[in-house]
């Protein structure tokens, strides 16, 4: 019989499950199943007994041991608390666990990302002198700028982006990149501040050569910023030269503008390699030639301003206009001949000039008539009317009057400035000022007779008629006569294309007497004409000598003192 079975007919009411797999229960129904009947009868009563039997060893033990019991019990009691802690801990432990896994985890992770630091770390100490080499690229780059080594710069630079174009992600490559490029415009700066220097023509094609290769300008934007920082040099060239002196500081300036121009002009087309001849292709060529002929319009009109201005001061002008002239002959080599545009200035200026030096002669001269008198004015004992050899000779006439005198003085100086540098265009204005000049003296010998002729004696009267007559037979000539040294009216006429007559007819070159003495006319005593038997021999002389001569003809009339 199964020993369940048997279990469950001893014990209807149930029993312990744990009984079923026990061994010695089993070994136990095993047992029951061998005896006999009268043993089965017993078996209960044994069991009792022995179940007292044992009852009574238990409470001698536990007499005999009650302490052990005690410390047993008070050690499972003590062991039951512990355990509950322990499961109690266990229980936190267990809720604890997957926070500690997650952890854990993050632990990981970090533990991985710190041996990855320290295996960059590694690798960055091995390659530390590599590393360091690219740090120091931006103070590499300093350094070439600052010894002028711009080729090893323009190199370094052209590494520096060859290696940012593939490690442009990196924050390390990108500082540096900006560090070179700080470095790059000091560079530019230095290049264009040594272009406001003097420079020679292969130091020009090198810094404008590194210019290029920067490529930070176009090649219009070139151009233009290679005329602006030479034409800083030339700024300087002409700040530094002296003005105390004008004549100096024209001179200087000319010659500066000259040198420094052509240099400029040299360096540009040896650096552009702009072709005259050659056709121009697209509006960027015609718009490059625009720049530069602009800008040397620029720089001419500069030096004209200049011109113009320290001109004023300027009585000499023969050398200055030698020296201008070879300005723009130089210059009409390269097609920039501006002589044209000067020719108008000196013009001006020696006309302006003249006129001003004739009006302060009139101005000296109304001065002197004002001191000068008549009164007591006795006939002098100077040869005042012999011929003279020397037909430019002053009259000698004026020496009686020393207002005349130191007025034809002053003409004289003034007509051999002009000598030197006489422009045929300003004929007219030479021959206008100095007519207006001697009508004014005109009307001052009449105010001079019109104040005295009261307290005038005879001898003052003739002294004044032959005052009127030095002015007008003596002095009027002769100024002609030096107005046709001076603008021979042959020459002028060739110029004009017109004949001598032609010149004689229109007034050019040859003063109106006729209107000088005009103010003074009546003041003159009536021409008296001699008989031809009774003239002299020289005087024949004279008249034939002032006959043959074209240009004179009109000024050959003499008066003659009634005696």
């Amino acid at each position: 019989m199964d020993h369940k079975r048997f279990l469950s007919l001893l014990y209807p009411e149930g029993y312990p499950a744990q009984w079923e797999d026990n061994p010695k229960i089993r070994d136990y129904i095993l047992k029951l199943g061998t005896y006999k009947i009268e043993n089965l009868v017993r078996e209960p009563d044994r069991l009792k007994h022995e179940a007292a039997s044992l009852q009574e060893q238990i409470q001698e033990l536990a007499v005999s041991n009650y302490r052990t019991f005690i410390e047993t019990a008070e050690c499972s009691r003590e062991l039951f608390s512990q355990f509950s802690s322990i499961e109690s801990k266990l229980d936190m432990l267990l809720s604890d666990i997957p926070k500690f896994e997650e952890k854990c985890k993050e632990f990981g992770e970090k533990s991985g990302d710190i041996n990855e630091v320290r295996r960059l770390n590694s690798l960055t100490l091995s390659k530390s002198l590599q590393l360091l080499e690219v740090l120091e690229l931006p103070q590499l780059m300093n350094s070439f700028i600052n010894d002028g080594l711009y080729e090893d710069a323009l190199e370094l630079a052209a590494y520096v982006r060859k290696v940012y174009s593939k490690h442009s992600n990196i924050i390390i490559i990108k500082s540096i990149v900006e560090d070179v490029d700080k470095a790059w415009l000091t560079m530019l700066h230095q290049l264009l501040t040594q272009l406001r220097q003097d420079l020679s023509l292969p130091k020009c094609l090198q810094i404008v050569g590194y210019l290029r290769r920067m490529q930070v300008f176009s090649e219009t934007e070139l151009r233009i910023k290679f005329l602006q920082t030479r034409s800083c040099w030339l700024d300087e060239c002409l700040r530094n030269i002296p003005k105390d002196d004008i004549s100096n500081h024209l001179t200087k300036t000319i010659e500066v503008t000259r040198v420094t121009l052509f240099n400029i002009l040299t360096q540009y087309r040896a650096i552009f390699n702009d072709d005259e001849h050659s056709p121009l292709i697209g509006d960027s060529s015609k718009n490059q030639n625009v720049i530069f002929y602009c800008w040397i319009k620029d720089k001419i009109s500069q030096f004209l301003m200049t011109l113009m201005e320290d001109l004023k001061d300027i009585s000499s002008m023969e050398s200055i206009l030698e020296q201008c002239m070879y300005f723009g002959l130089s210059f009409s080599k390269v097609g920039c001949d501006f002589r044209s545009q000067m020719i108008p200035i000196f013009i001006s200026r020696i006309s302006e000039n003249f006129n001003e030096s004739v009006a302060q002669a009139t101005k000296n001269f109304e001065n002197n008539m004002e001191k000068f008198t008549l009164i007591d004015k006795i006939h002098p004992s100077i040869p005042w009317k012999t011929k003279s050899e020397d037909q430019m000779q002053p009259p000698d006439s004026l020496l009686e009057f020393y207002p005349l005198g130191e007025y034809l003085n002053n003409i004289l100086n003034i007509l051999n400035k002009l000598r030197l540098c006489a422009p045929v265009a300003i004929v007219n204005d030479v021959v206008s000022s100095l007519q207006n000049s001697l009508i004014v003296i005109a009307k001052a010998l009449q105010v001079l007779y019109n104040q005295e002729q009261q307290a005038l004696t005879q001898n003052s009267k003739d002294a004044f008629t032959r005052m009127c007559m030095s002015f007008a037979d003596d002095l009027v000539p002769y100024i002609q006569k030096c107005i046709h040294i001076i603008y021979p009216p042959s020459h002028v006429a060739e110029k004009l294309g017109v004949t001598v007559q032609y010149l004689h007819e229109d007034g050019i070159t040859f003063l109106n007497k006729q209107v000088i003495i005009e103010p003074m006319k009546h003041l003159l005593p009536a021409k008296v004409v001699p008989d031809p038997s009774l003239i002299r021999e020289d005087d024949k002389m004279e008249k034939s000598d002032e006959g043959n001569d074209n240009e004179d003809k009109d000024w050959d009339n003499d008066r003659k003192d009634e005696k």
